[in-house]
């Protein structure tokens, strides 16, 4: 009895201490899947061009042109005939561009040359010779298709091209500090020394403190560069949205006085983005899909102007299946996470937006 009694305790122990450490391990497990699925891939990334301006990213520096909008349009509208949507996948980048949040009415003709149809070596050098004629510019992703002919095999394409100058260049300042930056960095603006004709070419929108202003600099052009100074993480549709809601209710002066200051960094920078999360999956009532999806932006703001040219292309085929009255001074320091809009004059929607955190990453 006293032997069957140790057997039953032994059998037990030996029992208790494997499930311990089967619903341990089960626990590790499971916690590490979690905090897996909590840190998108996304969190560290230092750069990201966005689809459209919903877009939520946690990267660093983000940017958004309209130039990947336009080729998306022209698959809804001309090629597939209604919005898209995936078979058995549910895509919020989808939804957002289905949206046609921005068109060719944002644009001047000017600004940008599109074209689409079945794709072929001859379809290629017609767009080659598209947009050599129109920017005397030649295309950095036209040889990243395959334009091998095929079944219902066809190129959307679109580049978007502006370059233009302030009404006269802005002072070049002494290389400082910027916040989430490491090092010094490059800046131009006004300062107290600037010629004061320099103050014509800005317009104040708001200002409420040195980090939350924002104000508007004018070109020969007729383009218009919003600069934001918020650390808000909101996307750059709410953004826009909450700067020009800031200006209207400003009564403020609009004008730079002698004792204001202006200053911004210098951008150079030049990526590429690949769309991969909307290739490969066939779109709904059609017997269509995206086999490959680019778009690249190569920007420049200095204390010239701007200089801005960005691609798209997409290869789709068919398938199997209020201040008071003294004036004190204002520091318009774009020295920290802001905001970089572009909008033609006359026009209600950007065609680029930029939020910029570390700098550093996007000078020469």
């Amino acid at each position: 009895m006293k032997k069957r009694l140790c057997l039953f305790v032994a059998i037990i122990a030996i029992l208790t201490t494997s499930l311990t450490a089967n619903a341990f391990n089960w626990k590790f497990w499971q916690k590490k899947e979690v905090k897996a699925a909590e840190i998108p891939m996304e969190a560290v990334t230092d750069f990201e061009i966005l689809p459209t301006m919903d877009s939520i990213s946690n990267a660093k520096n983000q940017v958004w042109v309209g130039t990947f909008q336009l080729i998306w349009n022209d698959l809804v509208n001309e090629l597939i005939k209604h919005p898209v949507e995936f078979v058995g996948y549910k895509s919020v980048m989808a939804e957002n561009l289905n949206k046609q949040s921005f068109t060719t009415n944002d644009l001047s003709d000017s600004a940008y040359y599109k074209k689409w149809g079945l794709a072929s070596p001859q379809m290629k050098k017609e767009i080659e010779n598209g947009i050599k004629e129109k920017f005397n510019e030649t295309s950095d992703i036209l040889d990243m298709f395959d334009w091998t002919p095929g079944y219902r095999k066809y190129f959307l394409y679109a580049m978007l091209k502006k370059d233009f100058e302030y009404l006269k260049p802005f002072n070049k300042l002494e290389d400082a500090e910027f916040r989430g930056s490491e090092g010094l960095v490059k800046y131009f603006g006004i300062n107290k020394d600037s010629d004061y004709s320099l103050r014509n070419s800005v317009k104040v929108l708001y200002y409420n403190s040195q980090d939350d202003c924002a104000l508007a600099l004018k070109s020969k052009q007729g383009d218009i560069v919003y600069l934001y100074r918020t650390d808000d993480t909101k996307n750059l549709n709410e953004l826009y949205s909450d700067m020009m809601s800031k200006a209207a209710s400003y009564s403020g002066n609009k004008w730079l006085t002698p004792k204001d200051e202006f200053k911004a960094p210098v951008i150079d920078f030049k990526s590429e983005r690949e769309f991969p999360e909307i290739c490969n999956k066939q779109i709904k009532n059609s017997d269509f899909e995206i086999f490959k999806a680019v778009e690249t932006v190569q920007f420049k703001m200095d204390e010239t102007g701007v200089k801005l040219k960005s691609e798209a292309g997409m290869m789709v085929g068919a398938t199997s299946i209020g201040p008071g009255h003294v004036i004190l001074p204002r520091y318009f320091y774009f020295n920290g996470k802001y905001v970089i809009f572009l909008i033609e004059s006359g026009k209600s929607k950007p065609y680029f937006a930029m939020k910029v955190e570390d700098v550093k990453k996007l000078q020469k």
